[in-house]
């Protein structure tokens, strides 16, 4: 076994040891050192906190910063100017920071942010923003599952779960504790609101509102993420909320009334938090610039 010295995110200096095959992630994190596999090549430049784990065959770039209990399995590949934060777990063949899929890009230094407490499954891609400035954002809590893909210049929020192969273009807004179903894609410069649900497979080409549920090809609101709502207790907690938030859904998705004039209805009422969200969601979808949301399905079976 060897051993070296490299400076930690604190500038203080951290000891490293170079891990063994036998050896497992847990153990290496509960050591509390930066264990770094005799296979992996990691720039003497890159910042490593204290319980980073990093597996073989993996490459850290020297623009990297990783924070504290961080796992980084075989074979993932860092580079770029990314920034990761404490407790995030990241699976073999995963690539975070790489060039932007964007024909536009013309070598910029752009960034990468990642939380704490995400979970980056097998062969995930996360590709840095394009122009000089921007940045790819990921928050905490979150679940990307294998081979999903986050286009350049992405926000995806909190407690967000994305399924297996689910392709995200550059542009697109994930708002906090949305789910995302299964080998599906997202046009570019879409917005997800907060609990949203899209079923799986689903053609995502508009906004998705918060709250909603939505599923088809072309893909189609079929109503309130009911399940969403239940599980965080809006339904029975804050009945009134939830009821004047079905009222206004109805009234701009079900009425007579187009969008925008349901909107200003809307708008009249005293409205409660969730129903303010749903409505300020939609005024800026309908907006210029933005796609607008997705229609309501109407059921032609009589």
């Amino acid at each position: 076994m060897i051993s070296w010295f490299v400076p930690e995110i604190c500038c203080s200096l951290l000891w490293i040891e170079v891990m063994s095959e036998s050896q497992s992630s847990e153990s290496l994190i509960a050591d509390n050192k930066v264990n770094i596999h005799e296979f992996a090549d990691v720039s003497p430049k890159a910042e490593l906190g204290r319980g980073v784990s990093v597996g073989s065959g993996s490459v850290i770039g020297p623009d990297v910063i990783v924070g504290p209990n961080t796992w980084i399995g075989p074979n993932v590949i860092i580079e770029g100017k990314v920034k990761i934060g404490s407790n995030n777990k990241i699976f073999p063949g995963a690539c975070i920071g790489l060039e932007p899929q964007d024909l536009k890009y013309g070598g910029d230094s752009t960034d990468v942010l990642i939380g704490d407490d995400n979970t980056f499954r097998e062969c995930v891609t996360i590709n840095r923003a394009t122009f000089e400035g921007e940045k790819t954002i990921v928050g905490n809590q979150n679940l990307l599952m294998a081979y999903s893909h986050l286009g350049h210049n992405c926000d995806i929020g909190n407690s967000v779960v994305i399924a297996n192969s689910v392709q995200i273009a550059g542009h697109v807004v994930v708002e906090d504790r949305a789910v995302i179903g299964g080998c599906l894609g997202i046009h570019q410069f879409v917005h997800i609101g907060y609990l949203a649900m899209v079923g799986g497979m689903t053609r995502v080409d508009r906004d998705v509102p918060p709250f909603c549920l939505v599923e088809g090809h072309p893909g189609r609101m079929r109503g309130l993420n009911k399940v969403g709502i239940k599980r965080q207790t809006l339904d029975k907690e804050n009945k009134e909320e939830y009821l004047q938030l079905k009222r206004i859904w109805n009234l701009l998705f079900k009425s007579e009334y187009v969008i925008s004039d349901g909107l200003k209805r809307a708008k009249q009422e005293n409205l409660l938090q969730s129903s303010a969200r749903l409505c300020g969601f939609i005024e800026l979808s309908i907006g210029k610039g933005r796609r607008g949301p997705m229609p309501y399905f109407i059921s032609t079976n009589k």
